[in-house]
């Protein structure tokens, strides 16, 4: 599935039938087979008691009501009760069955989808507007849930309880039978009519509440941006015209299923009453017995909720089909070749984790071979217009053991991208990445990202304590590796916080101040001690000071890891050994900052702080 950037829906696939796409549910459904059936046998046979109940009632009315018979009249009361009680406790009985089984469903369901999210790269959730994947996860789920608790069980029950209601109809009196079966043909064409409408305005609703949940995510995380610059209006405007459209549709929504629901009463009540006068007159004319004509109109008004209620089904039908396809959407995008098994340790967040057993030495070859190596690599956005020049092209460049590479370049060079590479966070479109020797195309991603960690120029922490943020950097890491990356990162203010590291962060860790943030990711990369660590501008909220201290830190840490570290200042250019120069996305010259300070001229006005350059593609 391709789909467009910002707005994944414009590309979808063309729309299934309802059955195809709510088949497609039978992989979560199979589980739990068995205790549906017995449901929606103990629903079939509730309904069929309320059929059984007008035959009892004739028999009252020709036998006992008749024969003026007090003790009969008492019996056939006592049988009705009965009747109805069994009704009743067959439909709890269906309840209980299914309550906890749909739950299951439902769960296994948005686990998948969970496990499925986390696997696609980076690019996919680049297109994906998050309030689609919230709305996927929550709404959607909840309605497929709804679906196979009530509209899949009565649809089969519906439609036994009508096929049998006729035929003891049509038993009872064939020809008022054959009147009340005149409405079928023209409610079934009503309903094919208003289905494929329906469908269509319940899909335009479940993808306009994605976007209206997308809206308010952004106006929640972007609060200070909100008000700091006295957007508020303009949000509340936008906001209005999104939930203006949801509105809209929902009462289009609304006005079909009422069309057809009216369709759908009239046209049984307009034959019910032809039925009732005809039936009149052949108990006046002694062609029928009063009990015969009792027993036919019970029969028939029990039939009138299975009748009417069809349409109500079919609609909940449809709404569950398109979220199912909603729910599929997302399935259908394929995570990465060689990616077989889910990552376990990226549930914070993809490329962000370095287990304890990182630090050891990857198989490779000879010197040649060992370290981090690009050989001929190039990148290419996926959504990039066609023409468009790739990002990244020719890339050379060989970091051996041990050695810290710094990496600069002006703005819109490529430099966050090439470090987005490594950690296969985006695939390279040619050439190829090796970790001593070994290409990471071939690599688990799991075990790729124990050996490769990563700390971005823009921290994203978790609502969780400090000592979850850090430590999810690792698995298996415990107090004195915390105290430790604590430690290198400079970090110590984690301890006067509250509860210690124990203290929570708040939802984007916006409770901290954005150096603090910074030095929390960066002790989350250096927790598992790495054998290659990847550094996207890590001291870039800091103050000279505090910069200064972690650079000392930092310093040890890098002795015995082989790193990348993309850098804009001389500070941090000098924690490298050497100095990669990248521009307009090639490797134009290497060498140490001392040499590259004298013998290149581009690089000496960058670390002059000249300020021309093009602008970096917003990623």
């Amino acid at each position: 599935m391709t789909e467009t950037r910002g707005d994944p829906r414009r590309s979808r696939p063309e729309r299934r039938s309802a059955a195809r796409s709510l088949l497609r549910l039978w992989p979560y459904v199979r589980p739990v087979r068995r205790r549906l059936l017995a449901a929606a046998l103990m629903a079939v046979l509730g309904s069929l008691m309320s059929l059984v109940i007008p035959l009892a009632l004739k028999w009252m009315v020709d036998g006992p009501v008749s024969d003026g018979d007090p003790s009969g009249v008492w019996l056939g009361g006592l049988v009705l009760l009965v009747l109805g009680s069994a009704e009743a406790s067959l439909f709890w009985a269906r309840r209980a069955l299914t309550a906890r089984p749909l739950a299951r469903v439902e769960a296994d369901m948005r686990a998948s989808l969970y496990r499925h999210l986390q696997r696609l790269p980076v690019s996919f959730h680049d297109r994906w507007p998050s309030g689609q994947l919230l709305s996927r996860a929550t709404t959607d789920l909840m309605l497929l849930r709804i679906f196979l608790a009530f509209p899949l069980t009565f649809l089969l029950v519906n439609s036994v309880t009508i096929v049998a209601g006729f035929l003891i109809l049509l038993t009872q009196r064939w020809t008022l039978g054959l009147i009340l079966l005149a409405p079928v043909v023209p409610l079934v064409m009503l309903c094919r009519y208003f289905e494929a409408r329906y469908s269509r305005a319940a899909r335009t609703a479940q993808d306009r509440t994605g976007d209206l949940t997308t809206i308010v995510e952004e106006s929640v995380l972007g609060i200070r941006i909100v008000k700091g610059f006295g957007r508020h209006r303009g949000q509340e405007r936008a906001f209005a015209t999104l939930a203006g459209g949801v509105r809209d549709t929902e009462l289009r929504k609304a006005d079909l299923m009422g069309t057809l629901w009216a369709l759908i009463m009239i046209l049984p009540e307009l034959a019910l009453g032809a039925a009732l006068v005809l039936g009149v007159v052949q108990v006046a004319d002694g062609e029928l017995s009063a009990g015969t004509l009792v027993a036919f109109l019970s029969t028939a008004l029990a039939l009138r909720w299975p009748v009417e209620s069809m349409g109500f089904l079919l609609a909940i039908t449809n709404e569950s089909a398109t979220a199912a396809d909603r729910f599929f959407e997302v399935l259908d995008s394929r995570p990465p070749a060689g990616d077989p098994v889910s990552i376990p340790g990226q549930r914070a967040g993809a490329g962000e984790s370095a287990g304890k057993g990182g630090a050891k030495a990857a198989p490779g070859g000879g010197a040649e071979t060992a370290g981090l190596r690009l050989e001929g690599v190039e990148f290419r956005y996926p959504d990039a217009p066609a023409g468009a020049p790739p990002v990244l092209r020719g890339v050379d460049l060989h970091i051996r053991p041990g050695e810290t590479m710094a990496l600069v370049g002006t703005t819109g060079s490529g430099k966050t991208t090439l470090t987005a590479l490594i950690p296969r966070l985006h695939e390279a479109t040619a050439g190829r990445i090796t970790l001593d020797g070994q290409d990471i195309a071939a690599l688990p991603r799991e075990r790729l990202r124990q050996l490769v960690s990563v700390a971005f120029e823009d921290p994203t922490l978790f609502s969780a304590t400090v000592a979850e943020n850090v430590l999810m950097g690792a698995e298996g890491a415990g107090e004195p590796e915390l105290v430790r990356a604590l430690s290198v990162a400079q970090a110590d203010f984690a301890y006067d916080l509250p509860d210690g590291t124990a203290t929570e962060v708040g939802e984007q860790g916006l409770s901290l101040s954005g150096g603090q943030r910074q030095r929390l990711a960066l002790a989350r990369a250096v927790v598992g001690e790495p054998r290659f660590l990847i550094l996207d501008d890590p001291l870039s909220a800091l103050d000279v000071h505090t910069e200064a201290l972690v650079e000392a830190a930092l310093r040890k840490v890098l002795a015995t890891t082989t790193a990348l570290v993309v850098a804009h200042r001389p500070s941090t250019v000098l924690l490298a050994d050497r100095v990669a120069l990248l521009s307009e996305g090639r490797v134009t010259a290497v060498g140490t900052h001392h040499e590259l300070l004298h013998g290149n001229r581009e690089y000496a006005a960058l670390m002059s702080g000249d300020p021309h350059g093009e602008e970096e593609r917003p990623r």
